[in-house]
């Protein structure tokens, strides 16, 4: 079993947030990696549900903020809803995928995670006008 760190990360490499999950699997798909980090992330919020989400994406009827999103109300999240859109928000390039120093660009690449026990998460933002 492996012990993996998530980290979201700025395009230039400084850490934002990060969080460490063990028991996971030596070897694993890209995607399920995602479906999990989101998972836990969204656990984690549905535990003390509030007005602020930190989460890999946008969850419907959210509004972005510096550092998460804006919950209109506090409610309780489907955890497999943020995980379909976080892969689609994967291949639409609404974020970059490392593993270790390497980037992931198909996320049904298996991963061996005792190799790259840290994966990192750079979130991607549209340029306004161009």
């Amino acid at each position: 079993m492996a012990l993996v760190t998530f980290r979201d990360e700025t395009a230039t490499g400084k850490a934002l947030d990060e969080f460490v999950l063990p028991g996971l699997p030596e070897r694993i798909s890209a995607r399920e990696l995602v479906r999990l980090r989101v998972r836990e992330e969204v656990a984690r919020y549905n535990a003390a549900p509030s007005h602020h989400f930190r989460g890999l994406v946008k969850p419907s009827e959210a509004e972005a903020e510096l550092n998460g999103y804006r919950m209109r109300t506090a409610r309780r999240l489907d955890w497999e809803r943020q995980a379909d859109a976080a892969e689609a928000a994967f291949a639409r390039n609404g974020f970059i995928l490392l593993i270790g120093e390497r980037q992931i660009d198909d996320l049904d690449v298996e991963i061996d995670l005792t190799a790259d026990p840290v994966v990192s998460f750079i979130k991607l933002v549209p340029l306004v006008g161009g």
